[in-house]
This record gives structure tokens, C-alpha cells and sequence, in this order.
């Protein structure tokens, strides 16, 4: 085995686990508080990757040129408009279904995903489109011959990534919101009974998984250079994989599953075939759930009576 290839995959594997863990943090959230699956949150990310293009074309028509300046604001506006459909898909097409049966909102969730994908195909085309390399350069381990590499925009991803759940962990463990955020997620009616209006807090949720989508769509369009409208489904199915290999329902879960899935997929792309690395994926999320379905770190659900 080629130790600097295998240097090189676990570096690419840890980049990609990072942006699944932030995608797979919308999934959990929403599971955990109203207990429905979001088919719906890949389109937002993939929603993200188009505001990310569109954030650098007009910033850089306003003549910044600054690569930071360009990346914190396109992050910025992409965070803002991506909770705005988080709310209003929320508010639209799931609060009307809460009382309703489970697979009304799981078909609406999959409706919204159908409605994104061709909004967007409609109105920015369906060919594939990039952005330019904004941060060059990489640090480098090992001779000129025979090396494996980080580029600093992969390190910014990785950064950008701990920081964004370090402050979720902080807001949902130390503030009001994230009180709120709890109470409903043990007992949505007992929360009503003391005041806590659970309809908004759901619909922050909603916001704060789209804000997170919103950043890995970001990080993930700047360190690989292009997308397209179908983008969302594959990585929102594989997010979604990550949230249940880590436990669906728990944040530290959602992070920890991003990272194997993603050290998993790329490790199978380097040393066996990267043509089947999906079918990879899909295939996990089958055994796991067969063989784990309450992940490494989700409690098993208890019926009550």
C-alpha cells in the first residue's frame, strides 16, 4: 500500500465528512424535534452552491477582489437566503401536515425536493456550472516525488466546518433558543403548557439546517469548482446516511457520521473503485440500517404506552 495515497485519500475523506456532517446536522435537527425526514435539505444545499456563483459574480462586478472579503460575504448571503427557504418550505409545506399521518410530510418533503430541483434547472439552466479557484497553494508531506497534500482551501473547509458546530453546540446547549429547542424535542405539548412557542422554534430549526447546508454548499462548490441542479440529491441522500450512521437525532452523531462516511467513501474510491463509490454509500446506509438502525451515538427509540 502506497502510504502517501493513502495520506492523500484520508486528507480528501476528512474534507468531504466535514461537509457531510454539516449537511447531515439539517436532517437531525429536524428528525429529532418533529421526528420527520427532510428529503428536501440536499436541494437546499444545492440551492446554496448556485447563491455561492451568484454572490462571487456580483461582488466581484463591484470590483472585490479580496479572496476572503469574496468568500465571507457569499458565505453570508448564502446563509441569509437559504434560511429564508428553510422558514417559508417549513411554514408552506410541512406545518399545514403536522398533525396528519407520517407519510404525508415524508411526500411533501419529497414534492419540495422535486419542486427546487426543476425551479432551478428552469431558471439557471441544466448545464453544469463552476466557479474559479479562489485561495491557491497547499502544504505538502513528503519528497518532490512522492508526496500527498492538503490545499488551503480544503483546510479552510475543514476549519470553517468545527467552527460552525462548535457555535450550533454552543447555541443548543447555553442559550434560551437552545432550551426551547430541547424542551420541544423531549415533549412538544408539555413545552406548548409552559410557553414555549413551538412553532417558532421549529421553524429556527428549519432555518439554522438550512444556514448549515447553506455552508457546506459554500465550502464544498469553492474547493471543487462546479455543480449542477441535481447536485443535492446524491449529497442530501448521503448527508442523510451520515446523520443515521451517527445517530440520527444527535448532533455529535451527525459529525462523527459525516467523517466515517466520508473517510469510508474515499477510501473505497483510492484502493478499490471510485466509479461505485455511491453504490459504496447506499450500500452502508442499507447495513446499517439492518444491523444498527439507532447509529453509533442515537439512543434506540422506546414506545410509550
Amino acid at each position: 500500500m502506497d502510504l502517501y495515497v493513502l495520506g492523500q485519500q484520508l486528507v480528501n475523506g476528512l474534507v468531504l465528512g466535514a461537509t457531510y456532517g454539516l449537511i447531515a446536522v439539517g436532517y437531525t435537527m429536524v428528525y429529532g424535534i418533529i421526528g420527520m425526514i427532510n428529503f428536501a435539505h440536499g436541494d437546499i444545499y444545492m440551492i446554496s452552491a448556485y447563491l455561492a456563483a451568484i454572490g462571487l459574480a456580483v461582488l466581484a462586478w463591484f470590483g472585490i477582489s479580496s479572496p476572503f472579503v469574496l468568500i465571507a460575504l457569499s458565505l453570508v448571503f448564502a446563509i441569509i437566503v437559504t434560511s429564508t427557504y428553510g422558514v417559508v418550505i417549513e411554514r408552506l409545506a410541512y406545518r399545514p401536515l403536522r398533525k396528519a399521518n407520517r407519510l404525508a410530510p415524508l411526500i411533501s418533503a419529497i414534492g419540495v425536493s422535486l419542486i427546487l430541483q426543476n425551479y432551478v434547472q428552469l431558471s439557471q439552466g441544466a448545464k453544469n456550472q463552476g466557479v474559479p479557484t479562489l485561495i491557491d497553494g497547499a502544504v505538502r508531506f513528503g519528497s518532490t516525488d512522492h508526496f500527498f497534500q492538503i490545499t488551503y482551501t480544503q483546510i479552510m473547509i475543514i476549519l470553517v466546518a468545527l467552527f460552525s458546530m462548535g457555535v450550533l453546540n454552543a447555541v443548543v446547549r447555553f442559550t434560551a433558543l437552545g432550551r426551547a429547542m430541547r424542551a420541544t424535542q423531549q415533549d412538544r405539548e408539555m413545552a406548548e403548557i409552559l410557553g414555549i412557542n413551538t412553532d417558532k422554534i421549529i421553524g429556527s430549526v428549519f432555518a439554522i439546517g438550512a444556514a448549515m447546508a447553506a455552508v457546506a454548499g459554500v465550502l464544498i462548490t469553492l474547493n471543487y469548482g462546479s455543480f449542477d441542479f441535481f447536485v443535492g440529491f446524491v449529497t442530501g441522500i448521503k448527508a442523510f446516511t451520515a446523520a443515521v450512521l451517527g445517530g440520527i437525532g444527535s448532533l455529535p452523531g451527525a459529525m462523527l457520521g459525516g467523517i466515517l462516511l466520508g473517510l469510508a467513501e474515499s477510501l473505497f474510491s483510492g484502493f478499490v473503485n471510485s466509479d461505485y463509490k455511491d453504490v459504496f454509500a447506499f450500500g452502508l446506509l442499507v447495513a446499517i440500517l439492518i444491523f444498527r438502525p439507532s447509529g453509533l451515538l442515537g439512543k434506540p427509540v422506546v414506545e410509550k404506552v
